[in-house]
């Protein structure tokens, strides 16, 4: 059988360049393919980095889909369907909000984990009774858990490949956030798994891109000491939580931690409280801070804006912050309402949302009413604070003070945020993969 899978392109934000479109592989699609390689013909097309092949006439067509890429999602659909081929649309978007897909978009809706939908699926079709939808019944445990096929890719294309999950889903349920859908679950991989594919990948930098690299600590404890010997350098996202565990932020550093990725959202506790954000202390944002500065690893902080505690003022309160803590790297969105959440849900109550078209649900878009601002102030003061924090003067402000971590935090700041048009110019001179590489080597031995 002849299976063909798809990565739908994503729509830039106004800050991204076409960096961010080659920046890692989709490992869910790798984890597919790992899945059905072994009996089956399959192809991976992200068209992200290349265009899509229609006329090779595939037998299925597997489609992952977010809610921003779910319009551009129903027109591949079409154009296959139309020469024969039968589409099953897959990935966070169905699982968490099937509801919001039309009868005559696809052929299958595929509801939860591929390993426990995609076999299934396959030996209908080949028994010609084949469902409209799929959904994972069992429950997915470490051992259930299939590794991206990293051979798979075309690696010159991505400029990183060291990409490793250690888990799925997070154990929080802050509303605003996928994982606040009924159909999300945290499940931790085998150990012994997670050691073959950061060994896969070949590099001595990986990039755990899980929702939540510590939402059961016993289990990261157990991973970090097996790892600390392997001399890798390593980010993650943690809830901020985990952090507050000095034990544990000791043992970060010593097993290679360079970074972290942190959702702190908001320095308002009213907006924190309004979106059940129960792992965030605020009073104790400064102190986490500190701890992980004192051990030499830096932060990447992710905020939302547009959170009904929120007003014009929090813009320039949040860059203070930032500024005053030397946050070393910032991540901000608008607060986005993903169909199938817990604020979807309770602003679709309250007569909020302004629009159902999910193309705009990119979290640089304002699709809801906000409470205490008009849209447009949200928006404009959403793109005032990414120019204040990557202004050449804030840049130097917010500079570590460690100088192992200099080169680092200005390759991220300017090469990527501050002159990304640049750095993207020269990826594709030189290759994504070359730049990546060099990236790598700077961040692993000046540290």
């Amino acid at each position: 059988m002849f299976i063909k899978l798809i990565q739908p392109k994503m729509k830039k934000r106004p800050m991204d360049t076409d960096i961010k479109m080659h920046m890692a592989p989709p490992l869910g699609l790798l984890t597919i393919v790992n899945i059905l390689r072994k009996n089956h013909k399959v192809v991976l097309e992200n068209e992200n980095i290349q265009d899509i092949i229609y006329d090779d006439k595939p037998d299925i067509v597997g489609i992952s889909v977010t809610v921003d890429t779910l319009k551009r999602a129903i027109e591949i659909s079409k154009r296959f369907r139309k020469n024969g081929s039968v589409v099953v649309a897959g990935g966070i978007h169905i699982t968490t909000a099937s509801d919001t897909i039309l009868p005559d978009c696809f052929d299958v809706l595929c509801i939860g984990a591929a390993e426990g939908t995609w076999p299934y699926i396959l030996e209908d079709y080949k028994e010609g009774k084949l469902k409209s939808v799929y959904r994972c019944e069992k429950k997915i445990s470490g051992d259930d858990i299939i590794s991206p096929a990293y051979d798979f890719l075309e690696m010159d294309k991505y400029l990183y490949c060291n990409v490793v999950h250690t888990s799925r889903g997070c154990p929080f349920r802050c509303d605003f956030c996928y994982n606040s859908a009924s159909e999300r679950m945290y499940v931790n991989r085998n150990i012994e798994d997670v050691i073959k594919d950061i060994k896969a990948v070949k590099s001595k930098h990986i990039m755990f891109i899980d929702d939540n690299f510590a939402g059961n600590i016993k289990w990261t404890n157990e991973f970090l000491k097996t790892i600390k010997p392997m001399n890798i350098k390593w980010n993650a996202a943690v809830s901020i939580n985990a952090v507050y565990d000095l034990k544990l932020l000791d043992l970060m550093k010593e097993s290679g931690c360079q970074s972290l990725f942190i959702g702190f959202e908001s320095i308002n506790p009213d907006s924190i409280n309004d979106v059940h954000k129960v792992q965030n202390s605020i009073k104790d944002y400064e102190k986490a801070i500190n701890s992980i500065h004192e051990r030499g690893i830096m932060i990447n902080a992710s905020f939302v804006f547009g959170l009904d505690g929120d007003t014009k003022e929090t813009f320039k309160t949040t860059l203070d912050w930032i500024v005053k803590n030397k946050i070393e790297t910032v991540t901000s969105h608008i607060l986005t309402p993903y169909p199938g959440t817990a604020l979807y849900d309770r602003l679709k109550k309250e007569g909020r949302i302004i629009t159902d078209d999910l193309s705009l649900y990119n979290t640089a878009e304002v699709v809801f009413k906000p409470k205490n601002m008009s849209a447009k102030e949200v928006y404009d003061g959403y793109i005032w604070l990414y120019k204040q924090v990557y202004s050449l003067k804030n840049i130097f402000k917010r500079m570590p003070e460690s100088k192992n971590q200099r080169a680092a935090y200005f390759m991220f700041n300017l090469l990527y945020r501050k002159y990304g048009r640049f750095t993207d110019f020269l990826c594709k001179f030189i290759s994504y993969k070359r730049i990546g590489i060099i990236a790598e080597k700077v961040s692993h031995y000046l540290k």
